[in-house]
C-alpha cells in the first residue's frame, strides 16, 4: 500500500505501480516483472559471463607486464575476448570457452590504449613454433633514435630502456596460468639494437593456451642504491599480446569444481604457477542444467498436450463440426 509522507511524497507499492522518493522528486516505476528465460537469452547470457571472467584472468595475468593499464581496458578486453568466442569454428553458443575461440581477436590486445605498442615501438617481430613447442620471436633491428615515439615528459629523464617479452600459460578447463619465460632486451636511450632471434627455451605442457606480450619499460638514472627509478605510468605503459596458441591438449570441461593437482614436471617450478579466479567452467555447467531444466518442462508439457488431444478424441466420443 503506497502512503504520503511527511513531505508530501508518496511512497511504496499499489498495484503495479511503486511510488519513491529522490531528493524533492516523486519517482513513478513499473512493479519489476519476473520473466522466463528462453534457452537463446540463457546461452549469450553465459557466453558474455564467460567473456567477462576469462577477460579478467588475462588481465591479472599480465599485469607484471603492462604495469599501468587504461580504464576502458576491463569492457576492450572482454570485447575481444567475446568476439574469438563468437568467431569460434569448433564450439556452439553457450558450450565453449577460450580453448575453442578464434584467438586472432586476442592479438594485438593493447593494455594501455594511452600508449599502443604499435605506435609506440616501430620494430617488426614475427613470432614462430617449433615442432616441440617452443616460441622464437625475430624482431628487426632497432635503433632508439627514429624507432621510438615517446613523450617528451619520458624521454627527457629517460637513462635506459628495457623490451620484456613475457610467456604465460593458460589451461581454463584446469583453472590455472604459469608464468613461463620472460625475456628483456635492454639498451640506452639513444642505443641501437640488431636484428635477432628471441628464442623461449622453456616447453610448454601440452595443456596449455599460450599467449606472448611485449611490453616498454622506461628507466632514469638516480643516485640511489637501486640506480634506476621505473618512468611507466597510467600515460605511458605500452603493452600489447603479439602471439596465441592454441593447447594441444586443453582436455575436458570438468564435472565439477576443479581441485588442481600438478603434475611432476609442474611441481618442479610450482612457483611460477596460479589458480585463477575463475568462474567459467560453473557457468558452463550451471547453462548446462538450466538447459536439461528447460527441456525437461517442455518435454513435460508437451506429453501433456498429446494426452489432452487424446482424451478428446477417444473412440466413439461424438464430435460435432459446424459450418460457415
Amino acid at each position: 500500500m503506497a502512503k504520503v509522507d511527511k513531505k508530501g511524497i508518496v511512497r511504496g507499492k499499489a498495484g503495479s505501480v511503486i511510488y519513491r522518493g529522490y531528493r524533492e522528486l516523486n519517482i513513478i516505476q513499473g512493479k519489476p516483472r519476473k520473466f522466463e528465460q528462453t534457452s537463446a537469452s540463457i546461452r549469450a547470457s553465459t557466453e558474455f559471463g564467460l567473456s567477462s571472467t576469462t577477460a579478467a584472468v588475462i588481465r591479472q595475468a599480465f599485469e607484471p607486464a603492462y604495469v599501468h593499464r587504461d580504464g576502458e581496458a576491463v569492457s576492450r578486453s572482454t570485447q575481444l575476448v567475446y568476439r574469438g568466442l563468437r568467431d569460434s569454428l569448433t564450439g556452439s553458443q553457450g558450450q565453449r570457452d577460450l580453448h575453442d575461440a578464434d584467438l586472432n581477436s586476442i592479438i594485438g590486445m593493447d593494455f594501455n590504449i594511452k600508449s599502443r605498442l604499435s605506435e609506440v615501438l616501430q620494430v617488426s617481430q614475427r613470432v614462430e613454433r617449433d615442432e616441440e613447442g617452443r616460441l622464437s620471436v625475430f624482431m628487426g633491428a632497432l635503433n632508439a633514435k627514429t624507432d621510438l615515439r615517446v613523450p617528451l615528459s619520458i624521454s627527457k629523464p629517460v637513462s635506459k630502456y628495457r623490451i620484456r617479452f613475457s610467456l604465460i600459460g593458460f589451461n581454463f578447463r584446469k583453472e590455472y596460468y604459469e608464468y613461463l619465460e620472460v625475456k628483456d632486451l635492454e639498451f640506452r636511450w639513444q642505443g641501437k639494437l640488431e636484428a635477432q632471434e628471441i628464442r623461449f627455451e622453456t616447453l610448454p605442457e601440452p595443456d596449455q593456451l599460450l599467449m606472448l606480450s611485449v611490453s616498454l619499460l622506461a628507466y632514469s638514472e638516480t643516485r640511489m642504491e637501486e640506480g634506476y627509478v621505473l618512468l611507466n605510468s597510467k600515460e605511458f605503459s605500452p603493452c600489447s599480446i603479439i602471439a596465441a596458441f592454441h593447447a594441444e591438449e586443453a582436455g575436458g570441461y570438468p564435472a565439477r569444481p576443479v581441485n588442481m593437482e600438478l603434475n611432476e614436471a609442474q611441481q618442479l617450478r610450482g612457483a611460477s604457477i596460479y589458480n585463477m579466479c575463475y568462474e567459467g567452467n560453473r557457468l558452463l555447467r550451471d547453462q548446462e542444467r538450466r538447459k536439461e531444466k528447460i527441456t525437461t518442462k517442455t518435454s513435460a508439457e508437451k506429453r501433456s498436450k498429446e494426452n489432452e488431444r487424446v482424451t478428446h478424441l477417444q473412440p466413439g466420443k461424438r464430435v460435432s463440426f459446424s459450418f460457415r
